[in-house]
């Protein structure tokens, strides 16, 4: 049986050739529910439309970059899978491919961002891991070009479309929560990348704790690069087995609280009953660990689907990334009640604490 084509497609639908193309190809001029009973029809009937053909009618690639930096050595980030699990399903759901541009690591990821904007190899890009100051975002703001973030940089003044996870409200939560158990003494255990979601659940924490006003509250902080895990694992080994080892840490992703228990098994360190720990992401593996980790989910396989849409929306003309009305979107995570947080041990509870300490590494 022939494959069908675009005429016969549009026999189908009872609508023009050119109509049908634009269609397919998302473009505003077509009413949004012609374009819903063009993708339903094409679906049905099994039209796949020749992408070199709609390249040159289109002027568009039909793929979406996504920005990956090799390490060396290489790590598996379970967070990337999800996300890109959901990007490809935004992207497929409305004809669309997504393609992995890579960043050795002898390469900045700017340079390769400049090779696949001035190529034409993608009608669009998705940012991750957006820093404070990020010059990616400068740079494609700067070309005019379509692109969404997941996250926000600080500068509230690069008015860009994103996609971001509330994390100073979980912080703060996770704080309260604990401090209304009885803690006293905390730690947070983060990265030294000056990336944004560092920065917004960082802050959030301190907030909550300025805003207790108690001076029985203290807080260790312990910073190492995000994908060095022995470096990690050492800080947390030190934190933990210090005359001075809070009743309670926050880390600032799962990955780092799952080496949290790891460590705390390890010095014989009872999970809930003499520490509380508490992650972000939902991990996985997160409820599968014993104690099951308590943390927060932000959704991010269906945050990515959201990411594809609104990328899509900007590519096909249904939005705007100007300066007068970018599309934001920030999502406030569920909090995850498992295991690995309670009470503050006896001892902590008696105690008037030693005062406000804050210690910094």
């Amino acid at each position: 049986m022939a494959r069908p084509t675009l005429r016969h497609l549009a026999e189908e639908l009872d609508l023009s050739i050119t109509t049908v193309s634009r269609g397919l190809a998302g473009y505003s001029d077509v009413a949004a529910a012609t374009r819903v009973r063009i993708r339903e029809t094409a679906a049905r009937v099994g039209y796949v439309p020749n992408s070199a053909g709609q390249s040159l009618v289109t002027g568009r690639s039909g793929f979406v970059g996504l920005l990956l930096p090799l390490r060396d050595p290489p790590v598996i980030d379970p967070f990337l899978g999800e996300f890109l699990t959901g990007l490809g399903e935004g992207l497929v759901a409305r004809g669309r491919d997504l393609f992995l541009a890579t960043a050795q690591a002898s390469q900045s990821e700017m340079e390769v961002l400049q090779r696949v904007v001035e190529s034409g190899r993608a009608d669009g890009l998705v940012l991750t891991r957006v820093a404070e100051s990020d010059a990616r975002v400068e740079y494609l703001l700067d070309k005019g070009f379509p692109f969404v973030t997941h996250g926000r940089t600080i500068d509230e003044n690069l008015r860009h479309c994103w996609v971001d996870t509330d994390g100073a409200d979980a912080f703060a939560r996770a704080f309260d929560i604990l401090y209304s158990d009885g803690h006293r003494d905390f730690a947070l255990v983060s990265i030294d990348e000056p990336q944004s979601f560092r920065r917004f659940r960082e802050d959030g924490l301190r907030r909550a704790i300025a805003a207790r006003n108690d001076p029985a509250v203290s807080l260790q902080q312990r910073r190492t690069p995000r994908f060095d895990q022995q470096a990690r694992t050492q800080a947390i080994y030190d934190l933990l087995s210090n005359d001075e080892r809070p009743t309670a840490v926050l880390a600032l992703t799962d990955e780092i609280a799952l080496t949290v228990l790891e460590q705390a098994a390890e010095l014989d360190i009872a999970v809930p009953d003499e520490l509380s720990v508490i992650g972000f992401d939902n991990l996985p593996a997160s409820a599968w660990v014993t104690p099951a980790l308590t943390t927060f989910d932000q959704h991010i396989r269906d945050t990515a689907v959201g990411l594809a849409d609104q990328l899509l929306d900007l590519i096909d003309g249904n939005a705007s990334n100007s300066a007068l009305s970018p599309s934001h979107r920030l999502i406030h995570p569920d909090l995850i009640q498992r295991a690995s947080h309670g009470p503050a041990p006896r001892r902590h509870k008696e105690s008037g604490g030693e005062g406000n300490r804050d210690f910094m590494s």
